[in-house]
């Protein structure tokens, strides 16, 4: 069996899913979006769009057979770029929140994984998870996201063990903080983004176009020998301390 040009990118109508969606359509490969909003989906310049909750099996799995149904074949490829975040102390954190975080962060994770691996069917193929850097560093008021993130990774790895013989590749990569929709509430104000930017050594706030284009590099055949591995793209968050003047 070999690898086809179907992709299958989800939370494609959020920043990140958006510019990869571009990426790989400049790479000439069929990309089929999907999201939970099919009138923003519609704003996402894919092949296919497929409204699907993929925080449920149900959702997930309708996701692939969207694909067979409209080509044929299932994808290839898959990068999963859903997510949520909340920034609260676990103590001030109310049970419904920290349920969505490890709902819309990992059960989707998992599940979309699992659609995906069960229709390759014993073939080869490669993803991408969306991980964070606040699962990698401790960060204050980030205990919800920073254990769902944490489990993406552990996913990643242990999926990357059980599948590499049918040459099946599976990496993340853990942003920083970036310039996405999700976080505009955060950095409205000038102080607020100057100080933010601080934080990181290469300084500023990167944008989605910064980590949809690691995202692309994964998939690619350039990173052929890469499984198992979560990819920091933070400015040096998270190994390399900023020097403040």
């Amino acid at each position: 069996m070999t690898l086809n040009s179907i992709v299958l990118v989800t939370g494609a109508s959020g920043g990140i899913g958006r510019a990869l969606v571009a990426r790989l359509k400049t790479r000439g490969l069929q990309v089929a979006a999907v999201g939970r909003d099919l009138s923003r989906l519609k704003e996402v310049a894919a092949d296919l769009h497929i409204e699907a909750d993929t925080t449920t099996p149900q959702g997930a799995t309708s996701a692939v057979d969207m694909c067979q149904s409209q080509w044929g074949l299932s994808p290839s490829f898959l990068a999963h770029a859903v997510g949520s975040t909340l920034v609260a102390s676990l103590h001030r954190s109310r049970e419904e929140q920290i349920r969505d975080v490890l709902r819309i962060n990992l059960e989707s994770s998992l599940w979309m994984l699992q659609a995906w691996i069960t229709g390759l069917n014993g073939g080869p193929g490669a993803a991408v998870f969306a991980s964070s850097v606040v699962a990698q560093i401790g960060v204050a008021n980030h205990e919800a996201i920073a254990a769902a993130k944490g489990g993406v990774e552990a996913l990643v790895r242990s999926a990357a063990a059980t599948y590499a013989a049918q040459g099946v590749r599976v990496n993340a990569v853990a942003p920083g903080l970036t310039e996405t929709g999700m976080t505009a509430g955060m950095l409205k104000l000038p102080a607020m983004r100057e100080a933010a930017g601080k934080q990181y050594p290469l300084g500023g706030i990167q944008s989605a176009q910064d980590v949809a284009s690691v995202m692309d590099w994964l998939l690619s055949p350039d990173a052929a020998r890469l499984t198992g591995q979560t990819l920091a793209v933070d400015g040096g968050f998270t190994t390399v301390r900023p020097l403040i003047r």
